[in-house]
């Protein structure tokens, strides 16, 4: 089939590459940047020490033992049930390819990370979807996750924290839908690339030792790393992880062992990098939270209980992405929600930008007023 194209992308690499870049990256949805010797000063080094004398030859097709360790420690399993991949998307794919059949389908949520669907039907398969309605709070429950379940399901994906929306689903709902999924034999994939960051004091276990789930988690979002291209997948079905690694030799043949040895790194000094992404997402949600409420005529909003992106809309309905374009010119980046199949949304990342975000609603703040006060004075002149 042909592969839609990605308007999300597009938009991105519109203002994020331009020359300058946007001012104030709003629509990023991963957190604060790192510079490589920023990342290497951490800790004692010891890990990074050799890389002068590292081999630049492949990696092992699962990844290097000392990475796969760091992950395991990261979620509290055995190392033996993880296998790297070329970031998240490469083990998504891998886990779409391996359901693949004739007839078959993939359950995910809506709206979701516009490349979830467009691949699924990319490896032939079809789509049904549970909504996360902002009615409800984007409410994620194993009911709403079941009832999109059909006789052609051959995967269930719940994403968690959600990217748009930053919902998240409790761990008991999550075991109520492995449990039931397992009965049919069909497995549970929890993405979870924003674990471990969950906002008012709420720590969730990551989903990994739950029976009858796969986790999928990568480097780029909690751990604000997207440079590095590191993924992984946590299976405890050894059949099956033995099917990713042999489709992983043939998407990427293998990892760099440059990358890995960076990742590895950074995952043994993870708290300091968490420690900073949580201090500068904790202190823009509240700048967001006064935003919204001092918009509330304007916008509307779920506040968003984990991750680093929300998901406001427009109260009268229209479509967000005039309002995206006129930011942007004014150098404030939203990621406008057609490209999300939802035209009155915008998603609105909260964790990248580490200085200037005040700045950046202030923008926001004048651009959303000054439709209102030309069409107070023409009423006044009138």
């Amino acid at each position: 089939m042909r592969i839609p194209r990605f308007e999300l992308d597009h938009w991105l690499a519109k203002y994020e590459f331009a020359t300058p870049p946007i001012r104030y990256n709003l629509a990023s949805s991963t957190g604060p940047h790192w510079t490589l010797s920023d990342l290497l000063a951490l800790g004692d080094g010891a890990g990074v020490k050799e890389l002068g004398n590292l081999r630049l030859s492949y990696a092992p097709p699962q990844g290097s033992e000392a990475l796969r360790r760091q992950v395991a420690a990261f979620h509290d399993v055995d190392p033996d049930w993880v296998v790297i991949t070329t970031g998240a998307s490469e083990a998504l794919s891998a886990l779409y390819c391996i359901a693949s059949e004739p007839g078959a389908s993939i359950t995910l949520p809506f709206p979701s990370f516009p490349a979830m669907p467009a691949m699924v039907r990319a490896w032939g398969l079809s789509v049904s979807t549970y909504k996360l309605d902002r009615a409800d709070g984007f409410k994620q429950s194993a009911e709403r996750v079941l009832a999109a379940v059909r006789e052609s399901t051959r995967l269930v994906l719940v994403n968690t924290p959600h990217n748009p929306t930053g919902s998240v689903i409790s761990q008991t709902e999550i075991a109520r839908v492995a449990a039931s999924l397992e009965q049919r034999l069909i497995p549970l994939v929890v993405d979870e690339v924003y674990h471990p960051l969950y906002h008012g004091g709420v720590a969730v276990p990551s989903a990994a030792k739950i029976p009858n789930t796969i986790v999928v988690g990568d480097l780029s979002k909690a751990l604000s790393l997207p440079g590095l291209r590191i993924g992984w997948v946590i299976d405890r079905d050894a059949r099956r992880r033995e099917r990713l690694i042999d489709l992983r030799s043939y998407f990427t043949i293998s990892g760099s062992p440059l990358t890995e040895a960076i990742a590895a790194h950074a995952l043994a000094n993870r708290e300091t990098i968490l420690a900073r992404l949580r201090a500068v997402a904790a202190t823009n949600l509240v700048t967001l939270r006064n935003f919204m409420s001092a918009h509330q005529d304007i916008l509307d909003w779920v506040e968003p209980g984990g991750g680093t992106t929300a998901f406001p809309w427009l109260r009268d309905g229209s479509n967000a992405r005039e309002l995206c374009t006129t930011l942007a010119s004014a150098g404030v980046l939203f990621a406008p929600g057609d490209t999300f199949d939802a035209p009155e949304h915008f998603r609105l990342g909260f964790g990248a930008q580490a200085e200037g975000f005040a700045q950046a609603l202030a923008i926001v703040s004048e651009t959303l007023r000054a439709p209102r006060a030309a069409s107070v004075a023409a009423g006044a002149q009138r």
